[in-house]
């Protein structure tokens, strides 16, 4: 009995030391594709960048609106002299002119062509007051959770994973044409001993970091 409680105690000692010895590192393998077309170095700051509704695969619908807040206080930070509309103002704006249902059918049209209506581009980054529209499209998301070391029965550390898929546009509204776009795959890995989980939000965070990045 008595061996049992100090085989539990150095358990215990080893999972104390392992917290006090800091943060665990942390791994990322991010992989960019970016292409500019028409989009130039001072064209944001000039006309701004507003946030339309993202598209999601499966399982990921109810998170668009929370990717589109990530990406918008990313870009707000990062790029300050930027006029940045998020996309709650977006629709607020989109709605308060009457334009819900034209909104609407332009963004189940991008979900089966890929296209955003012209007109209707146009009327939306009036209303939003920015040239230029951000359109997020989440192609994949996973995570997975695996215990690395334990000793008698209790996890010491674990290791989380998770990856994420993106196409990330820039539409300049007063052409109807793309301005910019990228596609990137991220996956972010890191062992920690909370049970916090790795959520969609979190790596769209660390993802649209190096996509802003690449903006001109």
């Amino acid at each position: 009995m008595v061996a049992g409680w100090q085989l539990r105690n150095a358990g215990l000692a080893i999972a104390g030391a392992i917290l006090l010895a800091g943060c665990f590192p942390t791994q990322i393998y991010p992989t960019l594709q970016q292409r500019s077309i028409s989009l130039r170095q001072g064209d944001l700051e000039a006309h701004g960048i507003a946030f339309v509704t993202p598209s999601a695969a499966t399982g990921q619908e109810e998170e668009k609106q929370a990717v589109a807040l990530v990406f918008a206080e990313v870009m707000q930070k990062a790029r300050t002299s930027v006029r940045v509309v998020p996309l709650a103002e977006t629709l607020g704006a989109v709605n308060k002119a009457g334009l819900a249902d034209a909104y609407s059918r332009m963004y189940i049209d991008y979900r089966d062509t890929g296209l955003l209506n012209r007109e209707i581009l146009r009327q939306v980054g009036k209303v939003a007051g920015a040239r230029y529209l951000a359109q997020i499209k989440v192609q994949g998301f996973g995570q997975s959770s695996k215990e690395r070391w334990g000793t008698l029965g209790f996890r010491i550390v674990e290791t989380r994973s998770a990856g994420v898929r993106l196409f990330f546009q820039i539409w300049d509204s007063s052409d109807g044409t793309v301005a910019w776009e990228a596609a990137q795959e991220f996956h972010y890995s890191y062992d920690t001993v909370s049970e916090e989980p790795l959520s969609l939000p979190k790596v769209v965070g660390r993802a649209a970091a190096d996509l802003v990045a690449k903006l001109p």
